[in-house]
């Protein structure tokens, strides 16, 4: 892997109770390369910003990830690449389908995750956003 992860582990480790698989870590460390800043994502699609038809949490974070994949790859790089998360859920019962199906995207990769819930995003019928840093090594 690209990035050096410290102390990675597995939600289904730390969150027994919840029916989560994700890989994640304590810290990553990068060195050199170009870092990719991207704002939160959200479901909509990247061309015409118009917003998914679905009110369904995993298919809305099918879309978040999958526009967070297509970034990282337009700048150049993998979702190996990615180093950070920052999720942003509007109600906590969302909170193990939005996990899961992030971690379809993030198997493998063991990026650092903060979770939020919060009141409202920019439009009402988001349910979530993803904030998220990749590093493309040189």
């Amino acid at each position: 892997m690209a990035h050096r992860r410290i102390r990675p582990f597995n939600t289904k480790d730390t969150y027994p109770e919840q029916k989560l698989d994700n890989d994640l870590c304590q810290a990553v460390v990068t060195r050199g390369g170009s870092t990719v800043w991207m704002r939160g994502q959200c479901p909509q699609n990247l061309d015409d910003a118009k917003s998914i038809a679905s009110h369904d949490p995993v298919e809305q974070t099918h879309k978040v990830m999958q526009n967070i994949r297509q970034l990282i790859e337009e700048a150049g790089g993998s979702m190996e690449h990615l180093v950070k998360v920052v999720v942003y859920i509007t109600d906590v019962r969302h909170r193990e389908a939005v996990y899961r199906t992030m971690g379809d995207y993030i198997k493998g990769v063991f990026p650092v995750s903060t979770g939020l819930v919060v009141t409202a995003l920019a439009r009402p019928e988001w349910l979530v956003e993803i904030d998220a840093t990749a590093v493309i090594p040189d």
